[in-house]
């Protein structure tokens, strides 16, 4: 019978939908991070439940061909990064087959997809940092990013998938904090000032926020001195959070320093950004991946296209320049500003951007738009496309859509809606009966079905990745 902290060699057979190395032994599932497939291994048991178990490598006796020297020196300690062992290419063809996975067994739905657009950064690619600030077990202040499935902060003076400039800010708050004795926040007991720092390059210049429990911070202009040491331009906000919470930033920003919003022109278009303004994090993906998501809704250019999940409006821009009128949908209010200052600075005036919830404004458009070549791009967050939008667009008779995701999970279920693969009875999602006996690549008339699936690595190092989906209707 195998128990806890039991050391056991074995093969791994196959990587788990995280990167895990997937060891089968004494009728045990185990997961074990690190491990790559073919390797032989001794791994520690960390937990079992029933037929399912987890581990941590202590030593890879038989090493496989595409295991690397990994560049962090808190690789596995830190939760991010989970694939820096592998190289790139093997990442690459992991999360190919990942989303394949993904599709197949929660959307139900089998598609060809293609090998992943690799970055053309491995590394120091990253234009935002977030990281927490808190305290150890010993209560001293601690900068750094949370240990896998936890809040306890691993200290990480630098981070080998952002730029040096993080590593800098960094140390520029490490001295703050100790100078002016200003302590990080204890989840436990509710105590301390500072908890998150975050911060986006735009075009050479830097929006930095950090995140408190209250707007007052001790010796602001000392800080404001320190960061002046390292970034040329800037901007400082104080957010306040003071919730129990995991969301990152509060409602509440104030503006303590600089400009508050920078301008920067990429593609041809200029365009403005604040801290909430969403950017994809890897600029070379970026753009790879929207000029392929312009291509699949713009052939002609008489295309009405939605852009939906708007964020600042940089793809609405670039869409604008291709077809004949585009509708941003978008939430954040700041991002909307920010995409109507584009709108005026590029003189585009067939963009309309929309503030509001997309379930709540799409349909409005749809039905002002009736009769046009309608095309929909869709960027959804992590928890993926609304219910309600998924049910407007198989209602809507738009002939293409295009889905860009960073959750294959998400991404997987709203395929499975969006294809007829999965339905709704009594609030839950379940396999669509009408399947029974229908070609597992068949689509049935009135849904929609993939004509192209094409993964991006927006995330190196990591098992993240964005995924760029066009649907035409059956």
């Amino acid at each position: 019978m195998t128990v806890k902290n039991e050391c056991i060699t074995a093969l791994t057979q196959t990587l788990g939908s995280n990167g895990e190395g997937v060891i089968k032994h004494d009728g045990i599932t185990f997961f074990v991070p690190a491990c790559l497939p073919g390797e032989k291994v001794r791994f520690r048991v960390l937990k079992v439940k029933g037929n399912i178990g987890y581990g941590k490598v202590e030593e890879v006796l038989t090493p496989a061909e595409e295991r690397v020297r990994e560049k962090c020196p808190v690789f596995m300690r830190c939760g991010g990064c989970r694939l820096q062992h592998m190289d790139y290419s093997a990442q690459l063809s992991f999360k190919s087959v990942l989303v394949r996975d993904c599709l197949k067994k929660i959307g139900g739905v089998t598609a060809k997809v293609l090998p992943t657009v690799k970055s053309d950064l491995q590394y120091g690619y990253r234009n935002k940092l977030q990281i927490p600030v808190g305290v150890d077990k010993d209560g001293n202040t601690v900068i750094g990013f949370y240990a896998e499935r936890s809040h306890r902060i691993v200290p990480t003076p630098s981070c080998v998938i952002h730029p040096d400039w993080a590593e800098k800010l960094i140390g520029v708050f490490k001295r703050y904090l100790t100078e002016c004795a200003v302590k990080g926040y204890d989840e436990e007991k509710k105590t301390g000032t500072v908890r998150h720092i975050v911060a986006r390059e735009i075009g050479g210049k830097f929006i930095v926020t950090v995140v408190c429990v209250k707007r007052e911070l001790p010796s602001l202009s000392h800080l404001i001195e320190l960061i002046s040491g390292i970034f040329p331009v800037f901007s400082l906000y104080i957010n306040v959070n003071d919730k129990d919470t995991n969301v990152i930033l509060g409602e509440e920003f104030h503006l303590v320093h600089g400009a508050g919003f920078f301008e920067a022109e990429e593609y041809g278009i200029r365009y403005e950004a604040g801290p909430q303004t969403f950017l994809q994090v890897n600029e070379n993906v970026r753009g790879k991946l929207y000029n392929a998501a312009i291509k699949t809704a713009v052939e002609t250019g008489d295309e009405v296209v939605i852009d939906a999940y708007s964020g600042g409006g940089l793809l609405t821009a670039m869409l604008a320049k291709k077809a004949k009128r585009v509708y941003g949908i978008e939430l954040e209010k700041e991002a909307v500003q920010c995409a109507d200052s584009l709108k005026k600075k590029n003189g585009l005036d067939n963009i309309k951007n929309i503030c509001g919830y997309v379930e709540e404004e799409l349909c409005k458009v749809l039905e002002r738009e009736k009769g046009e070549k309608l095309r929909l791009i869709l960027d959804p967050p992590r928890a993926g496309i609304h219910r309600s939008v998924l049910q407007a667009l198989l209602a809507s008779g738009i002939e293409k859509l295009t889905i860009i995701s960073c959750n294959p999970a998400t991404l997987a279920r709203d395929l499975g809606i969006l294809t007829g693969r999965l339905i709704e009875k009594e609030g839950e999602l379940i396999k669509n009966p009408a399947y029974e006996g229908v070609d597992e690549e068949e689509t049935l008339s009135g849904y929609y079905e993939p004509t192209l699936v094409q993964p991006y690595d927006m995330f190196p190092q990591t098992r993240h990745v964005e995924t760029l989906v066009c649907l035409t209707r059956k």
